[in-house]
């Protein structure tokens, strides 16, 4: 494993051993110990695409490995005046040990690992979005493994939009064990190439238009805003995913002890309600929090 640049670049093995460092790596910075594994070490964080989260968690968790996190900003770069990403790759190569991209086009981090020397960790694009995912793959394992001891009897759905978090839960939640499932609205569905995918998987995977049942007996529920980013069809997004929305109702869909999981931020009463997300924001921030230690978990193996 060379980068991070979507799940499919993990096999199972990967993924057990990134959450069983992330579990340490926890637990440890709890317990006030420290792990300096990547001093004099610098990430540079590219954002062409803002965010609360994924600049915090990478910049603490350099800082917590003893490293250093560099903010860039499209703004800063020649990138955003037209240099080619083959130049700046190879430039940024000769100053990092690591590079962070959070931009729109898959393609864009492809051809950075493509021509860069050092790794490259997707920090979210529109195809994908693996740094998530593995946060959300340690969150059901904190919450889940005391009864089912490993991801192969679970069964994990997404209702949303046939974007990043869908592609990236599908390649992720299958790689790992898990059965996964996943609705959305006509004309807002996965790419073809996922639904391929999943066909690969007997009895594995369901692509449906059918939130319930998507939902039908889940011990995992996930959802994601009906709107990202650079996209303006906003209105147009909320009539057609108004039935696509983890409330009460659907709740009694999925078993009993099921827990919801949301990538945040949340739109309460659109893609989630109230009730449901007040009644899981623990598992919720407890997901966001564990994007800091995956992302860390990340970083040791490819930069340590």
């Amino acid at each position: 494993m060379k980068h991070l640049l979507k799940m499919a670049d993990l096999t199972k093995d990967d993924i057990l051993e990134i959450l069983e460092t992330a579990e340490k790596l926890k637990n440890d910075n709890k317990n006030k110990i420290e792990h300096p594994i990547l001093k004099n070490k610098t990430l540079g964080m590219i954002f062409v695409k803002s965010s609360t989260r994924t600049r915090v968690s990478f910049e603490v968790g350099m800082h917590q490995l003893g490293g250093k996190g560099l903010f860039l900003s499209a703004n800063d770069l020649q990138l955003g005046r037209g240099e080619p990403i083959c130049d700046t790759a190879k430039v940024l190569s000769r100053y990092l040990d690591g590079v962070m991209i959070r931009t729109f086009a898959q393609k864009d981090v492809e051809d950075f690992a493509k021509y860069g020397t050092i790794p490259v960790i997707n920090g979210l694009t529109d195809y994908a979005h693996p740094c998530q995912v593995l946060a959300d793959l340690m969150t059901v394992k904190e919450y889940k493994f005391k009864e089912y001891k490993s991801f192969d009897n679970l069964k994990l759905c997404f209702i949303g939009d046939g974007f990043n978090m869908a592609n990236s839960l599908i390649v992720g939640g299958i790689t790992a064990g898990m059965t996964v499932t996943v609705a959305s609205p006509k004309g807002y569905e996965i790419e073809r190439d996922m639904k391929d995918y999943g066909t690969k998987y007997p009895g594995k995977f369901l692509f449906t238009n059918d939130v319930k049942e998507a939902a039908k007996d889940a011990d995992v529920l996930v959802t994601d805003v009906w709107y990202s980013m650079g996209q303006t069809d906003i209105e147009e997004r909320k009539e057609a995913f108004k039935e696509y929305k983890i409330d009460s109702e659907l709740m009694k869909s999925a078993k009993k002890d099921a827990i919801v999981l949301h990538c945040l931020p949340a739109h309460r009463e659109e893609e989630i309600s109230t009730e449901i997300f007040d009644l899981h924001e623990n598992v919720i921030f407890d997901e966001a929090e564990n994007r800091l230690h995956a992302q860390k978990a990340v970083m040791v193996k490819l930069m340590g």
